[in-house]
């Protein structure tokens, strides 16, 4: 019941136009069951092998997002079976894997919403795009693919234990948010500001997430039993 009453708290606790995203990495479907039942409308999970672990068992019963890095995860990710789970990418951050989640939605008659990765703290070992060449890469995917649509961007920033610290950084990224929204580039959508994680996210929402991602706090301490073991 944990699980229930943690979702339940936390959907108490946003407004009701921010999308709370259920990060179930290693989580197993029992567990992702339990907070769709609770909830829960969206899944977000970081690996393929998770979801190939639950999905047979959870299936359409909530949305799917792709919340990992994509070049890490290439082979799996483009596969046809793959890419018809997710309902969104949430971690584009170059035009080469851009093109090739568009090559591969076409011949699946898809087109895939994906959000743009920012990476607002500059972090070497991070994945997204710097917030300068942000633009750039929204309009090389605009002007050249058209089973790939931007509809918002998304941060993780950097990860401090006082949430506080995290503020300037999705600021940031809610600025770039609104400079693109005001370029009006055909076929872009700024809809959704992905940011804010277990225990940011009350930061987020403050600087204009969303969308928010939240794991622990659903969850509790990783699980590495059972079918995700």
């Amino acid at each position: 019941m944990k699980i229930k009453d943690n979702v339940k708290q936390l959907l108490k606790e946003i407004p009701k136009d921010v999308t709370l995203v259920a990060a179930a990495k290693t989580r197993t479907s029992e567990e992702i069951l339990e907070a769709i039942d609770a909830g829960i409308q969206v899944i977000g999970e970081n690996y393929i092998k998770d979801v190939k672990k639950v999905y047979p068992k959870i299936g359409k019963k909530a949305k799917w997002h792709f919340i990992g890095t994509p070049e890490t995860q290439k082979h799996d990710l483009l596969r046809r079976k793959n890419l018809e789970i997710f309902d969104m990418i949430e971690t584009i951050d170059s035009i080469e894997i851009a093109k090739e989640i568009d090559k591969k939605c076409t011949q699946i008659s898809k087109v895939m919403i994906v959000l743009i990765e920012i990476n607002s703290g500059r972090e070497p070992q991070k994945s997204g795009v710097l917030p300068e060449n942000a633009e750039k890469l929204i309009k090389e995917i605009s002007y050249s693919l058209q089973n790939i649509k931007v509809r918002g961007l998304m941060t993780m920033g950097p990860r401090f234990g006082d949430p506080e610290k995290a503020r300037p950084y999705f600021k940031n990224t809610k600025e770039i948010f609104e400079e693109i929204k005001k370029m009006d580039i055909p076929n872009v959508e700024m809809e959704y500001l992905s940011m804010g994680m277990s225990n940011t996210y009350l930061i987020a929402i403050e600087e204009g997430a969303n969308i928010i991602r939240v794991g622990t706090k659903i969850f509790g301490e990783r699980s590495y039993q059972g079918e995700n073991k």
